[in-house]
């Protein structure tokens, strides 16, 4: 006797807004619910969203492939297509038998099930599911329990909106839903540390703003091409965002700057950068701005030279990869699939000059750059070009 119902339904959890105050908790599912709703029709599924108290659910269309595209989503910590059944131990025992019917006989396995404790009165216990169900696949399929490293989970799911099985899980970012933590510009190169930092800021729920500045001569079409690549990955994870890429045509102050200036190059063109980012940031009404630099790994990045550059601007800095270890930020660009089109040298490298300043202080910098320098910077922030489509 068939006990699951025909239609099969993604479900999305979340972790940390789930924390927050019931009248903020209940704007940021809204907004995450609008936001996996946009990746959907991003990506060409056909399928609806709804909410509960404590779950999303995706509903229609492919689920597996719903589930892979709501798992790369700012805000989820995994999504699983499952098969809801009715909240009995027979109905429930039966889904599980199923979903392990392709098991292969020499796998282990796991049954994991949950409760939900809302009230609800139930005639089984996540332990009862667990135990029965693992039971009745071992003598209807076989295989062999391993609860320490399964080669596959089955995980059982009751709560007021339904019961839920599943033999999939993908993981996803977590963090927050992108909206909720204001507006950032973040400066990106396209080398290895920009995107990681600017998905850092993504997953925490800012909406980032791309900013480019094109080096003129110490630049060149394959630095802009990968900070479009940068551009593309965040906007597959947030389409609804606007993280169209923003450029700025910096190469005269770049000029200036290797002209005018010497140890301190690297210090006055950090500054000049901010003060930059500092423009676009009025422009789209943002509250902060963004790097990759982590502290020591550059001449600039020294936590001296770091105290110069931020006194460009009034805006905050935000730093997602501060403290980072470089195999750290290359791992996770690996991981995001980032590293292999920020494998080339930047034109930073170029200007740098042969003993750079490694313990700046502000009033040395500002003597030794050109005095309207920053004016310079703003102004030819005000001609920022936005990049519609990746080129």
């Amino acid at each position: 006797m068939a006990h699951t119902q025909a239609d099969d339904v993604v479900v999305v959890g979340y972790g940390e807004l789930g924390a927050k105050s019931s009248v903020v908790r209940r704007r940021m599912r809204r907004r995450l619910a609008t936001n996996l709703d946009a990746v959907l029709v991003d990506r060409g599924l056909d399928a609806t969203v709804d909410q509960s108290w404590a779950r999303l659910y995706v509903e229609g269309g492919d689920t597996d492939a719903c589930a892979r595209a709501a798992a790369e989503t700012p805000g989820v910590v995994w999504t699983r297509p499952a098969r809801r059944c009715e909240p009995t131990v027979e109905a429930t025992v039966e889904t599980l038998c199923d979903l392990a019917a392709t098991h292969p006989p020499d796998a282990t396995f796991a049954v994991r099930a949950s409760v939900a404790d809302d009230g609800e009165e139930r005639e089984l216990t996540g332990h009862d599911v667990e135990r029965v169900g693992g039971r009745a696949i071992l003598e209807r399929v076989g295989g062999r329990v391993d609860l320490d490293d399964p080669d596959r989970v089955y995980r059982v799911e009751c709560r007021s909106s339904g019961t839920f099985a599943s033999a999939v899980q993908y993981d996803g970012p977590g963090g927050l839903p992108v909206g909720t933590q204001g507006t950032v510009v973040a400066l990106v190169s396209g080398g290895i540390d920009s995107p990681v930092a600017a998905w850092q800021l993504l997953r925490r729920g800012c909406h980032v703003v791309p900013l480019y500045v094109d080096l003129g001569a110490y630049g060149g079409a394959d630095h802009r091409a990968r900070a479009v690549e940068t551009t593309a990955f965040l906007g597959e994870r947030a389409p609804n965002a606007d993280t169209r890429l923003r450029v700025v045509p910096g190469g005269p102050v770049v000029e200036r700057v290797v002209d005018e200036t010497g140890d301190t190059r690297m210090l006055s063109l950090r500054r000049a950068m901010l003060r930059m980012a500092a423009v676009v940031a009025d422009r789209e009404g943002a509250s902060a701005l963004a790097t990759g630099e982590v502290v020591g790994q550059k001449s600039s990045q020294t936590g001296p030279n770091l105290a110069v550059t931020d006194a460009a601007v009034d805006y905050p800095v935000h730093r997602p990869l501060l403290t980072w270890d470089k195999a750290d930020v290359v791992a996770r660009a690996r991981e995001l699939g980032t590293f292999d089109d920020a494998t080339l040298p930047v034109g930073c490298e170029r200007v740098a000059p042969p003993h750079p300043e490694t313990a700046g202080t502000r009033v040395a910098v500002e003597a030794a750059e050109p005095d309207d320098l920053l004016d310079h910077a703003a102004s030819v922030a005000r001609d920022v070009e936005v990049v519609d489509e990746t080129e």
